[in-house]
């Protein structure tokens, strides 16, 4: 999930490669959602060994609660930090 810099917009999507993805938001390279409110702090991330079980879960994230996506945040990430460095490793 990306947000904008206070925290106040929420985003969720797949992608086979999380460092170019996040880069590409963080460029505003992507039109859309993300370039048009400022989306660009990954501030939670999970991994899946295949496709299928990463858009399943990706669904079931955008059809739960804002409350719900705040809570597996701050689950992971208490500060909401960019964690797009972490990642870059």
């Amino acid at each position: 999930m990306l947000t904008n810099k206070l925290n106040t917009v929420l985003y969720t999507g797949v992608t086979n490669d999380l460092v170019r993805r996040t880069f590409e938001h963080k460029e505003k390279m992507v039109e859309g959602f993300t370039k048009k409110y400022n989306v660009n702090k990954l501030v939670y991330y999970e991994i899946f060994s295949d496709i299928k079980s990463a858009i399943q879960r990706e669904k079931q994230i955008k059809g739960i609660t804002r409350q719900k996506k705040i809570n597996l945040i701050n689950i992971m990430n208490k500060d909401w930090k960019d964690l797009y460095r972490d990642i870059c490793g």
